[in-house]
């Protein structure tokens, strides 16, 4: 665990000791690395931002070939999110058939939540698809549930496709244009926390705006 904390505050250094030990084996581990996180709903752990950040700042070092940085990292998105709606769109349904018994998880696994899962992303499916994109362990899930809920499958697909490029472009853009600027590279640790609690920020807004919305 001491590891992998340290592998995620400190994960410039990290990259930088993999590209010159490994080479272009780093662009696979790359993909592989965001294949899973939005691919498969096991691992919402695994670093999405930050990795797309230093891998942009590398890029912007001579280190990494910015091109196949952004075309290999949009490419393990579109195609993980495709999988993880495919997974759910195909046992997503009995898994909430699962949770209509009786149980803890009936009161969040049942047909009337996919049900409304369903008239959600058929009205708001464009903004759910493509903003979650930015919401570390919240893009994981909604691929799953999209598919699970029978969200349109060509919607799903246009929407996958413009918020992978568009979250790509967004991060590893941002890592090639500030990644090296002295005081970002000195305090990436901070920076990297920073990320994930402004991509977070969204989320936490809602859940309190439901919260009082109930009280």
């Amino acid at each position: 665990m001491a590891y992998l904390i340290d592998l995620f505050l400190h994960l410039d250094v990290h990259l930088a000791e993999f590209v010159a030990q490994y080479g272009v084996l780093v662009y696979a581990g790359l993909f592989a690395v965001i294949f899973a996180e939005t691919g498969l709903v096991v691992t919402p752990f695994l670093p999405g931002d930050s990795l797309l950040f230093a891998a942009g700042a590398l890029a912007a070092t001579g280190a990494m070939d910015l091109t196949l940085v952004l075309t290999l990292i949009a490419a393990a998105a579109i195609l993980g999110n495709t999988v993880n709606y495919s997974i759910g769109r195909a046992l997503g349904p009995r898994v909430f058939a699962a949770g209509d018994g009786i149980g803890w998880h009936s009161k969040l696994l049942n047909r009337k939540h996919l049900d409304r899962a369903h008239e959600f992303f058929e009205r708001h499916g464009a903004m759910a698809v493509i903003s979650s994109r930015f919401a570390p362990i919240i893009r994981t899930f909604v691929p799953f549930v999209a598919g699970a809920a029978r969200m349109a499958a060509p919607k799903f697909l246009i929407y996958n496709l413009v918020g992978g490029i568009l979250w790509t472009a967004v991060c590893v853009g941002a890592g090639y244009a500030f990644g090296n600027v002295p005081i970002v590279k000195d305090n990436f640790s901070i920076v990297a926390l920073g990320i994930v609690a402004v991509s977070l920020l969204p989320m936490i807004i809602e859940i309190v705006k439901a919260r009082r919305r109930t009280v």
